[in-house]
């Protein structure tokens, strides 16, 4: 399947809780059109990161990523005090939209950002380092799912 064939209706739009280029497609595709999108996606070359099938069974994720992930299965690289990113500004957003104040979007982990995570991290039951690393984004990344756009979510 080629991108091209899609219609507007199959795209869907952009991931907002995502930076660079990053897409969320195929949500009114029939189950043997997503996983043929997702084998194209998968198959390029061009992504970073295709979204495992089994964890978007009713879209398709992709995007371009640099770095280590943190986790073994891929994702985000690990982020602490003193990280500078476009990663940093996804977990100001996920932190912002969850009403963690991290003093705005700057993709620089100071202060303010660190005791937002710290915080979050409390509230979630996980080990309150401020470090951003697997289980802090697996649980940030699930509950920012279907917030929609903030006032912090930059596009």
């Amino acid at each position: 399947m080629h991108l091209n064939v899609l219609t507007k209706e199959d795209i869907g739009n952009q991931s907002q809780h995502y930076s660079g280029t990053a897409f969320d497609v195929g949500q009114t595709l029939s189950s043997t059109r997503r996983r043929a999108l997702w084998n194209s996606a998968n198959s390029s070359g061009v992504w970073a990161y295709v979204e495992p099938y089994s964890l978007t069974p009713t879209w398709v994720h992709w995007d371009k990523r640099f770095g280590t992930p943190a986790c073994s299965s891929g994702g985000f690289p690990l982020l602490r005090r003193g990280s500078v990113s476009n990663y940093v500004c996804i977990a100001q957003d996920d932190l912002n939209t969850l009403g963690y104040s991290t003093g705005g979007l700057d993709g620089i982990f100071g202060t303010q950002t660190y005791n937002a995570v710290k915080a979050y991290q409390a509230s979630v039951g996980l080990s309150s380092d401020g470090i951003v690393g697997c289980n802090t984004w697996r649980a940030l990344q699930e509950a920012v799912v279907g917030k929609g756009a903030t006032s912090t979510t930059i596009n």
